[in-house]
């Protein structure tokens, strides 16, 4: 039990990331977004190299007016509206739905440099580009990602150690499905707080909170003073124990707070932990 342990030790087998093989790009999601318009980027993928670009991108737009819907996607834009404006007055674009003249799209084309692109050609082919755009799109989903990376890596090694844990379940879900108590923690019902998981095991029910903070800030202080003053109000209730698992070097600018919740904690955990089968152990 961590009571035994020594906090300094325990604090530096930290990580500096957490960051999966698949955080950097999704390629499965790129894949799925570059396919969306496949048959129109085809059809404008036939402008590239022309000599006479504005002509055939005007005999392509009368013949296949859906072909628009792919230009967005080549200034990485996702919405199927653009707005834009200059000497000439604000126009907004609409590529689903088109709503301009052909002349119109045309001076789009040829102010946004998109015909330019195509027509110099500075790319070989179209749907490469569109990947290419939708990797450098992904890269803001990163954030996302990285908020659950911890959560996913916990439910892990819940599932190598053949644990049966229920998902994100609110207090009262918890009081409901177990028969407990918990106004001691829930501020006597009215909190809406939820636990990341939840496990039967050991004659006691394991409520458990996940996170990682690869770098510091005033909410670290918060959330240590929080979770002490959980693990203490928890120890009122019978049947039930926290359980929090936390990790990464943003914890360095709050350590003292960390410390202190540490030394009353005697279920806080870090990956380390888990590695070494804490999990199986407490459970058991």
């Amino acid at each position: 039990m961590l009571m035994h342990r020594d906090f300094e030790t325990w604090f530096k087998t930290f990580r500096e990331s957490i960051n999966r093989y698949d955080y950097y790009t999704d390629f499965a999601k790129v894949y799925e977004n570059a396919a969306k318009f496949k048959r129109q980027i085809y059809l404008l993928n036939s402008l590239v190299g022309s000599k006479n670009i504005e002509q055939e991108f005007e005999d392509l737009l009368t013949e296949y007016p859906k072909c628009l819907q792919a230009v967005p996607i080549l200034l990485a834009v996702r919405a199927s509206e653009i707005y834009c404006q200059d000497e000439r007055g604000a126009v907004t674009y609409n590529f689903n739905a088109p709503n301009q003249s052909v002349e119109q799209y045309k001076y789009f084309m040829r102010q946004t440099g998109l015909f330019d692109l195509l027509g110099s050609h500075v790319i070989a082919n179209l749907y490469d580009y569109v990947t290419g755009v939708e990797v450098g799109l992904d890269s803001n989903g990163r954030k996302n990602r990285g908020g659950h990376q911890m959560e996913s890596l916990v439910e892990s090694f819940l599932i190598k150690a053949g644990i049966i844990y229920y998902k994100e379940m609110y207090l009262a879900d918890v009081e409901k499905m177990f028969g407990l108590d918990l106004s001691a923690i829930s501020a006597g019902g009215t909190s809406t707080k939820r636990f990341d998981f939840v496990v039967k095991a050991s004659r006691k029910v394991f409520g458990i909170e996940t996170n990682f903070y690869a770098s510091g800030g005033s909410k670290l202080n918060e959330t240590a003073r929080s979770y002490k003053m959980l693990a203490e109000e928890s120890r009122t209730i019978q049947g039930f124990k926290f359980v929090w698992i936390t990790d990464g070097e943003g914890w360095q600018s709050a350590r003292k707070n960390l410390k202190e919740t540490f030394l009353v904690l005697d279920t806080l955990y870090n990956i380390a932990d888990l590695e070494d089968g804490t999990l199986t152990e407490l459970f058991k």
